[in-house]
C-alpha cells in the first residue's frame, strides 16, 4: 500500500476512533452540510414545484432540491444545504455569549436536537456555550464505512438509511436475536455421511437446483427473530425438496414467536435446540394461517391438534395433509465439506454467526470481519447457507473460497438480502454451529 493510502487509513482509523456513535428512529441530516444541491445545479437554480426526481444521494437514501421545501415546516428530507444554495439563506451569525454552532450550524441556547443517534442540547460549560451530546455508539457512522472501505479487505460497506440513528446497542439487541449458541448447539449429536470431498464441485447454489422450492429473503424487522426465521426457512425448504415439490410451504416464524415461549424470549432472542425440539414435538401451521406480526404476540392457537383445529386452511390440493409440519431431531455439522455435502443433499442448513458492528454495513463482496470492532460489543445471528463458491483475489490472482447466505434483514441489504462470507477459515464462528433437520413429509 502506497504511503498516501497508509495515510487516509491512518486518518480514518484516528476520526474512527474519536467518533461517538449514536442513532435515532427516522434518518436525521443533522451535522452533514454538503454539498449535496450545490453539486447538482451549479447556477443556485433548483427545481420548481415538487419533482421526486430532483434528488440526490444522501447516506443511503435521497434528499430533495425542490420548491417543496422552501415552505415546509418539517425538513427531514430536504437536503442539508437547500437553504443556503438554493435559497441565498445563510445561518444567522450566533449570539458569542449563549448560542452554540456545532458542524456548521447555528443552535440557540437552550435548543435541543439529533446528530445521527445522540440526543444534543445547546447549553453553556463554564459559561461559555456548548454543545452537549449523548456518547451511545451508532449503528451506521460515515467515518466506519470510509475505515472499511479504504481497508480494500475484499468487500464494500454503506450506509442503510433504515438503520441510521440507532444505536450500536440497539442493533445488537434486536436485529439479531440467537442466545447462547454455544450451550444449545453442541449438546446435538453430530451427523457424518459417507462422501467423497474430493467430488464435492467449486461452486453451488440451491437456487439453482431447486428453483421453485428454495424460499426468499425475509425481514425481521426491529425484532430479535434470527432463531425463529431461520429456523422455518430451513424447515420451509426440506419441505418443498424432501417432497419434491408436493409440500411447497412457508412455515410460519410468527406461530414459533408467539407459542415456543417457555425459556424463549420471543422478539427478545431464542435458543436454536429449543425452536427445533418444539417444531418437532408439536408442529408448526404456515405462515397464511399464522401470518407475520414482527412482535410479541401472545399464542392464538392451540399447542396440540390437527390444523383443521387451528382454523387452517388446506393450500396444496395435492396434499393430504392434516397434521402440523414436524421434523426429525436436529443434528449438527461438524467441518467445511461435511456442511457442502448436507446442503447439495439435502438443502440450505441453518448457521450461527458472530455479529460485530462492520457487518451492518455490509453490501458487497466477501466479508471478513475487520479486527477495528473486535473490542466493541457483538452478538449471534442465525441464517441460512444455501450455497458456496469461489473468486480469484483481486490482489495475487488465488481463489477465494466463500459461503452464500441468505440473511433475515430485507433485500434492501447486501447483495439482494444474501451476503458471501470467507469459507473454511470459521470466520465469525460461521462453521461452529451449524444444523440440519429431517423434515417430516406426507
Amino acid at each position: 500500500m502506497s504511503g498516501v493510502s497508509n495515510a487516509k487509513l491512518w486518518g480514518s482509523m484516528m476520526g474512527l476512533a474519536a467518533v461517538l456513535l449514536v442513532c435515532h428512529a427516522r434518518t436525521d441530516f443533522t451535522g452533514l452540510t454538503g454539498p449535496y444541491c450545490a453539486t447538482r445545479y451549479r447556477e443556485r437554480v433548483c427545481c420548481a414545484g415538487r419533482q421526486d426526481d430532483c434528488s440526490v444521494p444522501i447516506i443511503g437514501t435521497l434528499c430533495y432540491c425542490d420548491d417543496f421545501c422552501r415552505n415546509r415546516t418539517r425538513d427531514e428530507d430536504c437536503c442539508p444545504d437547500y437553504a443556503s444554495f438554493c435559497q441565498g439563506i445563510e445561518e444567522p451569525a450566533p449570539n458569542e455569549n449563549r448560542d452554540c454552532v456545532h458542524n456548521g450550524k447555528v443552535y440557540y441556547y437552550g435548543n435541543k436536537f439529533k446528530n445521527n443517534c445522540n440526543n444534543c442540547k445547546c447549553s453553556l460549560l463554564d459559561d461559555k456555550p456548548a454543545v452537549l451530546c449523548e456518547e451511545n455508539r451508532c449503528l451506521m457512522e460515515q467515518e466506519v464505512i470510509d475505515s472499511i472501505n479504504l481497508q480494500n479487505s475484499g468487500w464494500m460497506a454503506r450506509n442503510y438509511s433504515e438503520f441510521w440513528g440507532r444505536t450500536l446497542n440497539e442493533g445488537l439487541k434486536l436485529r439479531l436475536g440467537t442466545l447462547n449458541p454455544s450451550q444449545s448447539v453442541y449438546r446435538m449429536n453430530s451427523v457424518r455421511r459417507i462422501y467423497n470431498p474430493d467430488e464435492l464441485p467449486v461452486a453451488f447454489d440451491c437456487r439453482i437446483r431447486w428453483s421453485s422450492d428454495i424460499t426468499p429473503v425475509h425481514d425481521q424487522g426491529w425484532c430479535a427473530a434470527s432463531w425463529a426465521i431461520s429456523t422455518v426457512d430451513v424447515a420451509s425448504d426440506r419441505f418443498a425438496i424432501m417432497s419434491k415439490g408436493v409440500e411447497k410451504v412457508q412455515l410460519s416464524a410468527q406461530h414459533l414467536i408467539s407459542c415456543n415461549n417457555r425459556g424463549q424470549l420471543a422478539c427478545n432472542g431464542g435458543y436454536l435446540d429449543r425452536a427445533w425440539l418444539f417444531m418437532r414435538k408439536f408442529g408448526l401451521t404456515d405462515d397464511e394461517c399464522y401470518p407475520w406480526l414482527g412482535k410479541n404476540d401472545k399464542c392464538r392457537i392451540l399447542r396440540k391438534g390437527k390444523l383443521t383445529d387451528f382454523g387452517c386452511k388446506k393450500r396444496n390440493s395435492y396434499s393430504l395433509r392434516n397434521e402440523p409440519y414436524k421434523v426429525g431431531p436436529a443434528y449438527r455439522l461438524g467441518n467445511e465439506t461435511d456442511i457442502m455435502q448436507e446442503i447439495i443433499t439435502s438443502g440450505p442448513v441453518q448457521a450461527t454467526m458472530r455479529v460485530y458492528q462492520d457487518f451492518f454495513n455490509y453490501e458487497s463482496g466477501i466479508y471478513v470481519h475487520s479486527p477495528l470492532f473486535e473490542c466493541y460489543q457483538s452478538g449471534y445471528h442465525s441464517v441460512r447457507i444455501i450455497g458456496w463458491g469461489e473468486q480469484p483475489s483481486p490482489i495475487n490472482g488465488k481463489p477465494i473460497k466463500f459461503w452464500r447466505i441468505a440473511n433475515s434483514w430485507g433485500r434492501e441489504w447486501g447483495e439482494d438480502g444474501f451476503f458471501r462470507i470467507l469459507r473454511g477459515t470459521n470466520e465469525c464462528e460461521i462453521e461452529s454451529f451449524v444444523l440440519g433437520i429431517w423434515a417430516k413429509t406426507v
